[in-house]
């Protein structure tokens, strides 16, 4: 007797409960309930080969869903993934298992991107299907062609980022990409009728994607979906109808979505699927026919490998994927830096930032840029990034429209989809806009360039509506990202080197809006940002140390030589990287602050972070409250950040 899509789908269902029961906890109705549509997706259409899960033109899967991780780890095991071993399925949710509670990229081989607050995962898959597209057209179909799936349920839906994902797809016609909705019609505190009425296929309708209506427990209505998807020439959303809990008492309601369900539940879903096994076993024939699946692709993966050995173009493909950077780059960076000593301009880092992009997209053309609907004022946009869309998938540069949220989640995309560098802009007060995609780029430790302007009251006459004052401190709070702020064009240039090289997670650069003077007045050869604080201008028997960091070095400067008339010599040390500061050894940090001298740090953000440095007894000249309505030096001195505070600051501690 030949095993049947429900018989391979019933599989993952009981693997899925069974984990979930042993955990005593987790969320088994949607693999219940999606069961029966994944498999047909992962057995007749999903390209990917378990055996290299890094096959670079592999269809991309993606779990929005991931409360319902038992679902992708049951296919993964099942169809022959080495990342996943039954023990695994059995230690689902357990320290150390590569089954943990929601779905890690990082953990699990085959897992393509951590999911779990829901929403996250559509709109990075957008970023994904975004670079297969520029690859395409970058490399052809012989290296790169492939699509990206996912499945999203009503909660992904309800999060406002599915709003800015979806309009952005749309917009820019991602025929690659093919979402499967889990129209289940049940959250956690019941049906979704007590909360929401949207027609979710009139909404995809009316944002430039095409949809259709599927039976989510009937295998040829979804096969026959899926084949009619392939083709269309926009992104493809398919409302699969599924019963949340399939095969429980519960099924189809609110208590169906997680827990355990209870012995006496858990059997009588396996007597309503008929699967008399014992726990976390599968039959040999069923399983030969999940093994035979996974090895479906094999033919694909041979002869695209032959193609990309025999393409001229694999040492520059390969690069690409592997994310190399031009071996010259930091002599691209210094012909940079000489060339901002030389010509001695005073501007905004902002600009500086704009300045140096030009030779780094120009020399690295895996450079992809964008701004939410800031161009002009982020200064993102080069002359070697043209705009990228249906209309030119070589071109270099997004325009997100006016959506944080979903640019910082679609470069995450970008960056696991490999062959791409993301960099993009907006002002730093709207990192709270995008701080759950910042979040989780951290988490996975994605190379994301995040530029962030107008960092701080600098800004004027926006006022504190626009003017950061705790967002530099709080994304310095954030495991594994590099916060960078530059003080001048030659920083700025090394920042803009050292977060290229950061490889191990996404950088922030924050930068003004205001003109600042120069205060690197002679060239070096050495990136001195890369330790993240270094001496700027020293003294003889110098009696203080301050600190500071973007804009306000050039206070620390001035406070300096105000001293130096009192006879009093002190040290400036600037800071454009406190999160690499951190990584430094013991004597580099005692060296470069200097023995049991007193500190004063300038800032226009707020204290938190600063007292490791300087001490709970250090002086802090800086904000303790939200900004104002005024042209910038007004607000400076309105606020008390001047030389003359800083002077004050000092005095107090000799």
């Amino acid at each position: 007797m030949s095993v049947s899509n429900r018989d391979m789908a019933n599989a993952v269902r009981a693997l899925s409960i069974d984990a979930v029961e042993t955990a005593k906890s987790g969320h088994v109705g949607l693999p219940l309930g999606m069961a029966d549509a994944a498999t047909v997706l992962w057995t007749k259409f999903l390209k990917h080969n378990p055996a290299d899960p890094d096959w670079a033109d592999r269809d991309r899967f993606v779990l929005s869903a991931g409360h319902g991780s038992m679902l992708i780890y049951s296919l993964l095991h099942l169809t022959g993934y080495s990342s996943i071993s039954r023990d695994d399925i059995r230690e689902f949710r357990q320290l150390g298992a590569s089954t943990p509670g929601h779905p890690e990229n990082f953990v699990t081989p085959g897992v393509e991107t951590t999911t779990g607050p829901l929403g996250q995962g559509i709109a990075t898959a957008v970023g994904m299907a975004m670079a297969e597209r520029h690859l395409n057209a970058r490399f052809g179909d012989d290296l790169v062609d492939h699509k990206t799936y996912v499945i999203a349920g009503d909660g992904c839906l309800m999060e406002g980022l599915s709003q800015e994902a979806l309009t952005l797809a749309g917009h820019l016609e991602l025929s690659n990409l093919i979402v499967l909705f889990d129209d289940n019609a049940v959250t956690i505190d019941g049906g979704t009728d007590m909360a929401d009425k949207t027609d979710q296929c009139a909404r995809f309708e009316a944002s430039g994607w095409i949809t259709k209506r599927v039976d989510g427990h009937d295998p040829a209505d979804v096969e026959a979906a899926l084949t009619w998807a392939q083709s269309q020439s926009k992104p493809v959303m398919l409302a699969v109808k599924t019963i949340i809990g399939y095969g429980a008492k519960r099924a189809g309601t609110g208590p169906a979505h997680g827990g355990p369900y209870g012995a006496e539940e858990v059997q009588h879903v396996r007597d309503a699927i008929g699967w008399p096994h014992a726990p976390f076993e599968v039959p040999a024939d069923i399983e030969d026919a999940w093994v035979s699946a996974g090895q479906r692709c094999k033919s694909d993966y041979d002869a695209w490998t032959a193609r990309a050995n025999a393409s001229a173009q694999k040492a520059t493909f390969d690069d690409a994927m592997a994310g190399a950077l031009p071996a010259n780059l930091s002599d691209i960076i210094n012909t940079h830096k000489k060339a901002v000593i030389d010509g001695g301009e005073d501007k905004a880092t902002r600009q500086w930032s704009g300045a140096v992009l030009e030779p780094l997209t120009a020399a690295i053309p895996e450079m992809i840029g964008g701004s939410a609907d800031l161009t002009g004022s982020n200064n993102t946009k080069t002359s070697h990034t043209a705009p990228l869309g249906p209309d030119n998938w070589d071109g270099r540069y997004v325009h997100y429209g006016i959506r944080e949220h979903a640019m910082a989640a679609a470069m995450n995309g970008m960056a696991l989809h490999g062959g791409v560098i993301p960099y993009s802009g907006t002002f730093l007060i709207f990192a709270d806009y995008s701080r759950p995609a910042i979040r989780l780029g951290a988490l996975m430790g994605e190379r994301v360039v995040h530029v962030m302007t107008h960092d701080s009251i600098g800004l004027g006459e926006d006022g504190p509506t626009h003017q950061p004052v705790e967002q530099i401190a709080s994304l310095r709070a954030m495991p594994n990202m590099l916060v960078f702020r530059p003080c001048d064009g030659v920083e700025t240039a090394e920042c803009w080197e050292l977060a290229l090289r950061n490889d191990l997670g996404p950088s922030t650069l924050a930068l003004t809006r205001q003109k600042l003077a120069s205060s690197r007045k002679s060239h070096s050869d050495d990136n001195l940002c890369t330790k993240g604080a270094y001496i700027l201008s020293d003294a003889d028997d110098a009696k203080a140390v301050i600190l500071a960091t973007g804009s306000e070095v050039e206070i620390a400067l001035a406070a300096q030589a105000t001293l130096a008339t009192k006879g009093i010599a002190v040290r400036v040390v600037s800071v454009p990287c406190m999160d690499l500061f951190e990584q430094q050894s013991a004597a580099y940090q005692r060296d470069t602050l200097g023995q049991d001298l007193p500190k004063v740090a300038v800032e226009a953000g707020v204290r938190m972070g600063w007292d490791r440095w300087i001490g709970y007894d250090g002086g802090f000249v800086g904000m303790d409250s939200f900004g104002a309505s005024a042209p910038s030096q007004q607000l400076f001195e309105k606020f008390g950040i001047t030389a003359e505070a800083v002077v004050s600051e000092v005095e107090d501690r000799l």
